[in-house]
């Protein structure tokens, strides 16, 4: 069941502290509060929910406010709560109308959040933010519209970046004996869990030499250095231990034992396991080292080897992305747990951008990947011009103009990678700690929501520093002082402050 409350939250100021005193509304959890527009997507939350039957669930603001603050800390789920329990800014973050000692939720309830709010949910709430700061402007809509009704083509206004990255998973680096391994370890737990209730009617236990096996596979596995021959004969005893093994597992069943006996991650891990035998035994009779589809962790097996040629990581195990940035704000449009050709989809994510803003990017910043015959027609066709060399062979003599063009496109490009480097070494992206495929999409999501949220917090601060300027270089030994009309019209302009009133006013 879902209650939206009626009363709205009081501004920091009313906030109730139990030592007296006030919350600060510089602090950077009022403003970023205040940038959420928490109420335009609480009805889609509520629709999740039982309007009658139930006991009733977390508001939508402590659920998104929850998982923001453990992305932005960095912290786990239970120091999240934690921290929420001690500091009362984040307690109003979260939607609270006063300090309290005890701590409003569970860290368990983090997970449910992750299953309720979905990328997609993620995603529009990170494109309404963004659009809001693009459009800030009111004469620039204002103005768009007058050329709509006149029936003018509007024209083809910004820049959009365009890349794919890779999100790796936490998991083990995956080995072929490694897996087969695992596998077998637990195939005997399971036949252990089955023969339980047959040992009245079954005298002797199925035999699976788990001493035997566990012998072979260490006498391969602690050597530093292995030949293709010691390997290659290492997991081929490991695949007939392992077949022995799923063999024994159909005979007690035939026998009369139930999977009933079995636990919810015994289940699905059988059923990964009998895909692993059929991939491995496939690799080993063709002695091939690649298969469609392949399995590379029996706790995860939604994740799939992503190779990326970078130097270092050659390849990747996680979820591959591709991800368009505007202005510096990076936009998710595509995750998948498949490896897949990212030029493909430069149409799709130039008409998002079209169906975003309005009108179609001026210039389309990329790799040398993207640069297909087809995808640079298709964006001469509609006026949009592609960065990077046409296709070919290179000219003899390039001008002056075309060689600082694209020394250009290619500075300007790397406001993407820099992008994919705070969200991974500041945030949570370089390592993806949930397990399942749904919670690890919203966590991806969300990462992403940080990083756009980061920067409207620096940008609102550093309106703060323009307070104090001087207008020319000359007069910097003279006290700083106030230039109100440039401080006053970059809040307007951000619609921090409503200039009728006189008044601080909600974003949101």
């Amino acid at each position: 069941m879902y209650r939206k409350e009626e009363q709205p939250l009081p501004p920091p100021e009313k906030f109730e502290l139990p030592f007296e005193g006030k919350l600060s509304p510089n602090n950077r959890w009022v403003i970023m509060a205040e940038l959420i527009p928490w109420d335009d997507f609480e009805e889609e939350y509520a629709k999740l929910f039982s309007a009658e039957k139930g006991a009733p669930a977390k508001l939508f603001r402590m659920a998104l406010g929850t998982l923001i603050i453990k992305e932005k800390l960095g912290t786990s789920d239970r120091e999240t709560i934690e921290q929420i329990r001690e500091n009362p800014y984040l307690q109003y973050f979260i939607g609270l109308n006063c300090y309290q000692q005890e701590p409003p939720l569970e860290s368990s309830m983090l997970v449910h959040f992750r299953k309720r709010i979905d990328g997609e949910l993620i995603n529009k709430i990170n494109k309404k933010i963004v659009k809001r700061e693009i459009d800030k402007s009111d004469k620039e809509v204002k103005k768009k519209d007058c050329l709509q009704e006149k029936g003018e083509k509007i024209k083809n206004k910004g820049k959009l970046i365009l890349d794919a990255t890779c999100a790796p998973a936490d998991i083990k680096y995956p080995t072929d004996l490694g897996i087969l391994n695992q596998a077998r370890i637990e195939t005997e737990r399971i036949i252990d869990n089955l023969y339980k209730p047959l040992r009245v009617k079954l005298r002797k236990k199925p035999r699976t030499s788990r001493i035997i096996a566990r012998k072979e596979y260490l006498k391969v596995a602690k050597k530093r250095k292995v030949s293709y021959q010691e390997r290659r004969k290492a997991i081929g005893k490991q695949l007939k231990y392992l077949k022995k093994n799923l063999g024994n597992i159909e005979d007690l069943i035939q026998a009369g034992a139930s999977l009933e006996n079995l636990s919810k991650r015994q289940k699905n891990c059988l059923e990964t396991i009998k895909k692993v035998y059929e991939q491995q035994q496939s690799m080993w009779e063709n002695k091939t080292q690649s298969v469609p589809q392949r399995i590379v962790s029996l706790t995860q097996p939604h994740i799939r080897p992503i190779v990326r040629g970078k130097a270092g990581k050659p390849i990747e195990f996680g979820a591959k992305l591709s991800v368009s940035c505007v202005d510096n704000y990076v936009f998710l449009d595509k995750i998948s747990w498949e490896n897949f050709n990212e030029s493909c989809h430069l149409k799709e994510q130039v008409e998002k951008y079209k169906e975003t803003f309005g009108y179609y990017p001026e210039s389309v910043h990329v790799d040398k990947i993207y640069r297909t015959r087809e995808n640079r027609n298709w964006c001469k066709e509609r006026g949009i011009r592609i960065s990077g060399p046409k296709l070919g062979r290179p000219p003899k003599n390039v001008s002056e103009e075309e060689k600082k063009q694209a020394h250009s496109d290619e500075c300007f490009r790397n406001a993407i990678e820099g992008k994919f480097g705070q969200a991974k070494r500041r945030f949570s992206l370089n390592l993806v700690m949930t397990k399942l495929p749904e919670t690890s999409i919203t966590s991806i999501a969300i990462t992403f929501l940080v990083v756009n949220l980061s920067k409207l917090l620096r940008q609102f601060l550093s309106l703060f520093l323009s307070l104090f300027t001087n207008n020319r270089t000359g007069e910097l030994i003279k006290p700083p002082f106030i230039n109100f009309d440039y401080t006053l019209n970059n809040f307007y302009v951000l619609k921090l402050i409503d200039l009728s009133e006189n008044s601080w006013s909600k974003v949101a």
